[in-house]
């Protein structure tokens, strides 16, 4: 469905009077240089798409990979028009997930739409935050494009901050005195991680080439004065994209950690019971010479050869125990 149009002259938008679908009456209110037409899509049918690709004279290519989503971030350009991808990322914080969405964005030199997928996608807020920057929205549809690609990169560090307090979580248990089971979760978050550089990684050379001056863009290459907003835009990637390495070598050390506090419980459990059968087999072994019943051994016919026995057993168990004691075994 359409969640937005308008058309944008001078930094200003203009409410035209017409419905959101008439794509002929938006595109003729474009008269000077800098004029745009902003379309918000919002999982949009085969049939809604087709009638906007029409109007705009989309690639068949391009419709065809923003009707079927899933795409890796990419920048390329048919004829007169780019076509753009970007993942959006929002995280839920009760099961220590990221959830991907998907803004396919079609540019030309009067117009920007956008197609979106996935319900965290949404782009309002980053239409309304550039309709307040009139020194920016003056510049073209470009403008819309650095207004996407800021917001969407800021959710990226929001996501990462997000995740790094549960990557301090799971540092805080693994070095914890108690016995806890961590493994899972550090999956997990590894898991979450990678799904996180698939969005951000391949975002950097699109960004890039936005950013500089890029020849394989032609005519619709960004204006001067919009690539230090893409350089900035840029820096907050790599600046993600640091983040993403810098958690993930993390969570392998804290993984690394786990395993090693488990073998050295474990260690330590096989000491104890070691201990705890030796303080029982040496009782054991004196109780059972004392039952053999050999008519010539020493003590059977002594008086106190019972007690004698007992307090021999009891001994050599207190013995043993302040022994593995004293040497950490117990």
């Amino acid at each position: 469905m359409i969640v937005d149009s308008a058309l944008y002259r001078g930094g200003e938008r203009i409410e035209l009077d017409c419905a959101p679908h008439d794509y002929a009456t938006l595109r003729s209110g474009v008269r000077e240089d800098g004029d745009f037409v902003w379309l918000g899509l919002y999982q949009p049918s085969e049939t809604e798409l087709s009638e906007v690709a029409e109007a705009f004279e989309f690639h068949a290519l391009a419709v065809e990979d923003a009707y079927v989503a899933h795409q890796r971030p990419k920048l390329e350009r048919y004829g007169e028009s780019l076509f753009f991808v970007l993942k959006t990322l929002w995280y839920v914080d009760e099961d220590d997930a990221v959830e991907t969405g998907e803004v396919n964005v079609f540019l030309g030199r009067d117009y920007v739409v956008t197609v979106r997928h996935g319900r965290g996608s949404r782009l309002g807020a980053a239409r309304h935050l550039l309709e307040g920057e009139h020194d920016i929205l003056m510049r073209g549809p470009f403008s819309a494009v650095y207004a996407l690609t800021d917001f969407v990169v800021d959710g990226y560090l929001g996501v990462l901050g997000e995740l790094t307090t549960d990557v301090d979580e799971v540092e805080t248990s693994v070095f914890s005195d108690e016995r806890t089971r961590d493994s899972a979760r550090i999956y997990r978050l590894k898991r979450e991680l990678a799904e996180v550089r698939r969005a951000v990684v391949p975002l950097r050379d699109p960004i890039r080439r936005l950013a500089t001056v890029e020849a394989s863009l032609g005519s619709l290459d960004p204006k001067q004065e919009l690539r230090p907003y893409f350089r900035d835009v840029l820096d907050h990637l790599n600046v993600a994209t640091e983040q993403v390495e810098s958690l993930d070598s993390l969570l392998s050390s804290a993984f690394e950690a786990h395993l090693a506090r488990i073998s050295l419980q474990q260690n330590d459990d096989m000491r104890k019971i070691s201990a705890g059968a030796a303080i029982v087999v040496v009782p054991t072994l004196i109780a059972g010479v004392y039952g053999m019943n050999f008519t010539h051994m020493p003590e059977l016919g002594w008086q106190f050869g019972y007690a004698y026995a007992l307090l021999l057993m009891v001994g050599s168990a207190i013995g043993l125990w302040v022994w593995f004691h004293k040497s950490g075994w117990l």
